[in-house]
């Protein structure tokens, strides 16, 4: 079970969302200025190049295709192959309808940061999340907390990174314990999720209320309480009716 990190506890691994930016990201550049996202599901050296599998999104067809076109005109990539004969559209509620389409991105190793976080240990739990010029990374690492803001620092310098950790908690049992596995869930409740144990909603007593997490995000509180209600059945219950919703 996971718990708040503390301060010179011995611990068998740790779990840390991590809020990120570093230069010379197609990624990073297309999504600032366009609406939309990227979900990177793991980048491998091939050929002396970076490929990764992503998942791409928008809120219609004509931003998704935009935003694809966008990464075919970068000049940081050097190919890009949709992966799926045709956009998948995801129902998440009433009105509200995400777009997606999954591609295959290859570019210049020097410009991932992947290499330099998993070498030092930090293995992703989760795909990355890319939006708003932002990359949003999930990660276990079996390391005490010195050492992990030592080897955070290393990052950050060799990479020139901006590194936010959002959170740290302690899972006892070794890296494998006490893991969300927040993948299955939609775009937004994942974002739902994720913000409210951020904001420690989770904890007994409450550290937010729901209402306040409604008004941070500009939607309605029954809104929310669905969403959390859908991811919750998700990640408790695989074999849920929820989980292909």
């Amino acid at each position: 079970m996971a718990r708040e990190y503390r301060t010179g506890d011995r611990i068998e691994g740790s779990r840390l969302q991590l809020d990120l930016w570093h230069p010379d990201c197609f990624t990073l550049e297309i999504t600032e200025r366009l609406p939309g996202g990227l979900l990177g599901h793991g980048v491998h050296a091939i050929d002396g190049k970076a490929t990764c599998r992503f998942t791409a999104y928008g809120r219609s067809v004509a931003e998704l295709e935009t935003l694809v076109e966008a990464i075919r005109a970068s000049s940081r990539t050097d190919s890009v192959r949709e992966v799926d004969h045709q956009y998948a559209t995801g129902v998440e509620t009433p009105g509200t309808e995400t777009v997606t389409t999954g591609l295959v991105v290859q570019y210049a190793l020097a410009d991932s940061i992947n290499d330099a976080l998993v070498s030092r240990g930090f293995i992703p739990d989760e795909p990355v999340r890319i939006t708003g010029g932002r990359e949003h990374w999930t990660v276990v690492i079996h390391e005490d907390r010195a050492t992990i803001e030592a080897r955070l620092e290393e990052v950050r310098t060799e990479k020139d990174a901006e590194i936010g950790v959002e959170s740290m908690t302690t899972l006892h049992g070794g890296v494998t314990a006490g893991m969300f596995r927040t993948d299955r869930l939609s775009e937004r409740q994942r974002e739902v999720f994720e913000l409210a144990r951020r904001r420690h909603y989770y904890r007994w007593p409450r550290a937010v209320a729901a209402a306040d997490l409604a008004d941070e995000l500009g939607i309605a509180e029954a809104t929310l309480l669905e969403h959390l209600r859908k991811a919750e059945s998700k990640l408790l219950d695989p074999d849920s009716p929820e989980h292909d919703r």
